[in-house]
C-alpha cells in the first residue's frame, strides 16, 4: 500500500501540522535573510569595482579631493566604506603639508572603526542562519517525538499493533524529522558561505587600509624630501572579487 504526502499530511494531527508550519516560517525566514545577504554582497563587490581603480589614481595623484568624491559616490562599496571621512581628515591633517605620528595614527584609527562597523553591518543576519541550522533539527525532533508517543497511544487503543493502529503517528514522526532536515541543511550551507565570503571581504579591507597607512608614510617622506614622488608609490587598492 503507498500513501501521498497529502494523505500522509491528512493523518498528522494539529500539533505535527503546527511543526511544519513552524519549519516552514523559519525558511522563509531563513531564505529571505539569505537573499538579501547575496544580494547586498554582490552590490559591494560591483561598487569596489568601480571604485578601486579611480581611487587608486587619486591617490597617485595626489589629488585628495577627487579621492573623497569618489567615496562618497560609491557608498555601497566595502573599501569606499572604509575610508568614510578620511580623506577629509587627510586634507584637513595635511595643510601644513605635514603628517605627524599622531595624525596618521588618528587617520588608522578612523579606518579601523569603519572597518569594524562594516564588517558588523555585513554579519547583520548570519545570527539567524546559525539559529534556524541549529534548531530547525531540533524542532523536527518535537514533532519526531510526538509522533511516536501518537502511534504508541493508537496501538494501546486499538490493542494491536497493526499499520491501521501506529500509521498516523509514524507520519508525523517521518515528515516532521524531513522537514526539520530540510530546512537545517540549506541554512548551515549559506551561514558557512556568507561567513567565508565576509571573512575575505575583512581581509581586503584589511589590505587596503594596510596599503593606504603605507601610502600615507611615503607621502610624508616625499613631503620632506626623504624619498621619490609619491605617485610611483600609490597603493593598489583591491577590487574585490
Amino acid at each position: 500500500m503507498q500513501l501521498s504526502l497529502l494523505e500522509l499530511w491528512a493523518t498528522m494531527g494539529w500539533f505535527a501540522k503546527g511543526i511544519v508550519f513552524l519549519l516552514f516560517g523559519m525558511s522563509i525566514f531563513a531564505a529571505a535573510i539569505a537573499i538579501r545577504k547575496a544580494v547586498e554582497l554582490r552590490r559591494g563587490k560591483r561598487a569596489t569595482v568601480r571604485f578601486s581603480q579611480p581611487f587608486s589614481q587619486a591617490l597617485a595623484d595626489e589629488n585628495f579631493d577627487a579621492a573623497a568624491a569618489l567615496v562618497e559616490k560609491h557608498k555601497a562599496s566595502h573599501l569606499a566604506a572604509a575610508f568614510r571621512g578620511v580623506m577629509e581628515n587627510l586634507l584637513v591633517f595635511g595643510k601644513d603639508r605635514h603628517l605627524s605620528a599622531v595624525e596618521i595614527a588618528s587617520i588608522q584609527r578612523t579606518i579601523e572603526l569603519n572597518s569594524l562597523e562594516q564588517l558588523a553591518n555585513l554579519r547583520r543576519g548570519l545570527g539567524v542562519l546559525a539559529t534556524v541550522g541549529a534548531t530547525a533539527p531540533f524542532v523536527g525532533l518535537l514533532g519526531t517525538t510526538m509522533g511516536v508517543v501518537n502511534a504508541f497511544t493508537g496501538m494501546a487503543a486499538a490493542g494491536s499493533g497493526g499499520l491501521s493502529a501506529i500509521s498516523a503517528g509514524i507520519a508525523e514522526a517521518l515528515i516532521t524529522t524531513a522537514f526539520g532536515l530540510m530546512v537545517a541543511i540549506p541554512a548551515v550551507w549559506l551561514y558557512n558561505y556568507f561567513v567565508n565570503k565576509i571573512e575575505y571581504v575583512g581581509m581586503e579591507i584589511q589590505y587596503a587600509a594596510k596599503e593606504f597607512t603605507d601610502f600615507m608614510l611615503k607621502h610624508e617622506a616625499h613631503v620632506q624630501g626623504q624619498a621619490d614622488p609619491v605617485v610611483n608609490r600609490t597603493p593598489s587598492i583591491a577590487a574585490g572579487t
